[in-house]
């Protein structure tokens, strides 16, 4: 465990009151909900105002919008009032619908990740917006709106012990700070980009010649580059400011963003693939950064959810891979060289694949051996000519995408077998990935009991 970081403490744990206890009845967003349903269904029909008012007159407009406003209130009233949701023992229970109603119950022991998100309208108001992904695809997930700040947060912790196999009334798991992203670092990490640098230098030739020139047909290339400095520069920017990173037995504790704050919370096992990535000019400075492959996050929250250190020093980048990856050290992994692909290293012991690759940006991607999904050995026309193969390791989807490639044929199918071998000995108890708090116990249980199974193991098992 690294040593906290200074000037900066854990926000202090809140000893949950009787009244707090979210683990008995059912609850409802807040009725504000139902007043913003309204106003955003007029404002979409305001839209409509002028062709209404050409075509039939004043009066009609008036008649329509008061209908409008007394139509969306009866539909959204009764939505509200009948959109419950709590928790029975240790499942989410989710009631929805008016004419159709739909009741999910959701098993907490499946959980993947839960976050706490408030866009900055939200902060105003101080409400909130409990996302829980589940296994099972983009559609999977749940999204409890409108929330209050404190239902939110009591919501995530009883959400959590209960996933962890705990009683929901379990206080929130202390922490422990492990890193503070200082917003010079950021601002210059983005900065000290070679697609940002030229995109500046791009931006400053353009205003200069439009201004020395008169020429404004400058503008149609302006745009397309601010556009782009938006994205990929004001964007990440917004999204990563007052970064935090915080550990505790519940998972990995993200807190950012400057308009949408959002507290994410990774429980463990749930990260099934690592990545750092150093750009080239990132070297000089001596940071990375640090993305995963998490179960659970799909679709565009795959993206939004996939970086777990934007700019951090390499020695915690790969600290906090030997967090995420227990009994473990990538560092100490043995590489061998690709003779052919100067720079190109893969290895593999009894707990990681590792292999780093890239010339200019270099990324180093590190997966466990017994989170790996499926081995693969492909070999196209002209690697068979030369008698080479690439050897592909599969994981959820992600950014991802661990492979050795264009090795030499005995090579990779030996790396192929010792990850098979390694998988075998390192595969999980039966337990899983699910109560995490009682993996422990039954890990002992598991240890104690006689081997039923003999010698005959499945790649299935294995892997």
């Amino acid at each position: 465990m690294l040593p906290p970081n200074v000037g900066w403490r854990p926000p202090p744990v809140r000893r949950p009151k009787p009244e707090d206890d979210v683990t008995t009845g059912e609850f409802r967003s807040h009725w504000s909900i139902v007043p913003a349903q309204v106003v955003g269904v007029t404002l979409a029909f305001a839209a409509l105002i002028g062709p209404i008012l050409t075509t039939f007159g004043f009066a009609w407009v008036v008649m329509m919008t008061v209908a409008v406003i007394f139509g969306s209130l009866a539909h959204a009233l009764p939505s509200w009032w009948y959109g419950t949701f709590g928790l029975r023992e240790d499942h989410l229970v989710v009631h929805s619908g008016l004419a159709m109603r739909s009741s999910r119950e959701i098993p907490l022991s499946r959980l993947q990740a839960v976050d706490v998100v408030r866009p900055l309208l939200m902060q105003v108001f101080g409400m909130a917006e409990l996302r829980i992904e589940l296994a099972g695809g983009d559609h999977s997930a749940i999204r409890l709106r409108c929330l209050r700040r404190n239902l939110a947060e009591r919501l995530r912790t009883a959400v959590l012990a209960h996933a962890a196999g705990l009683p929901g009334r379990t206080p929130e798991a202390p922490e422990w700070p492990f890193y503070r992203l200082p917003f010079p670092l950021l601002l210059g990490a983005l900065t000290f980009r070679v697609p940002i640098l030229l995109s500046f230098v791009a931006l400053l030739m353009l205003l200069t010649a439009g201004i020395v020139f008169v020429e404004p047909g400058v503008a149609a290339a302006l745009i397309p580059l601010v556009l782009g400095l938006l994205r990929y520069y004001w964007g990440p920017l917004a999204r990563y400011t007052d970064y935090y990173a915080s550990l505790s037995s519940d998972g990995l504790r993200l807190r950012y963003g400057m308009f949408q704050r959002r507290m994410q919370t990774v429980p463990p096992g749930r990260v099934q693939a690592v990545r750092v990535v150093e750009p080239l000019l990132w070297r000089a400075l001596g940071v990375a950064r640090v993305e995963a492959n998490v179960a659970g996050y799909a679709g565009e929250r795959q993206g939004e959810s996939a970086t777990l250190l934007p700019v951090a020093p390499r020695r915690l980048a790969f600290s906090l891979v030997n967090e995420l990856f227990p009994d473990s050290d990538a560092a100490l992994v043995p590489l061998v060289p690709n003779r052919d692909r100067g720079g190109s290293l893969v290895g593999v012991d009894e707990r990681l694949f590792v292999s780093t690759r890239g010339p200019f940006c270099r990324v180093t991607e590190i997966v466990p051996v017994e989170r790996v999904q499926t081995l693969r050995i492909t070999a196209g026309p002209l690697e068979r000519l030369t008698g080479r193969v690439s050897v592909d390791v599969d994981t959820p989807p992600g950014p991802v995408r661990a492979h050795a490639a264009l090795r030499e044929a005995v090579e990779g199918r030996g790396l192929l077998d010792a990850l098979v071998d390694h998988g075998r000995r390192a595969r999980v108890p039966e337990a899983g990935t699910e109560r995490w708090a009682t993996r422990s116990t039954e890990a002992r249980r598991h240890d104690r009991a006689p081997d039923a199974s003999g010698t005959s193991e499945s790649l299935g098992d294995a892997l």
